[in-house]
């Protein structure tokens, strides 16, 4: 990481009046060329609002899932979806 480097809030307001900072990416490389008609078919899905619940799990689940790292509540949320989605798969067949 030797390309950090430190300034001020002065400094950096500096370089931009001399026309010295830039954008990461040039503007072609941020946005690709979409082809006519692209967005013709879409359709917007907006995603489902979550239902707050409280929810007692035994320490070993949580420990488990809280060693993990961070997430682990949506890693939790998965697994029971995972579930749910297999349970009416089933009842499918």
């Amino acid at each position: 990481m030797s390309n950090i480097t430190r300034m001020s809030l002065e400094e950096i307001q500096a370089k931009n009046e001399r026309g010295e900072l830039r954008p990461n990416k040039a503007p072609s490389e941020q946005s690709p060329e979409l082809p006519d008609g692209f967005w013709d078919d879409s359709e917007l899905v907006l995603p489902q609002v979550k239902q707050a619940i409280s929810l007692r799990v035994d320490p070993e689940v949580l420990d488990y899932f809280r060693a993990q790292g961070k997430g682990h509540l949506t890693r939790m949320h998965a697994v029971l979806k995972s579930y749910v989605e297999a349970q009416k798969a089933r009842d499918q067949d």
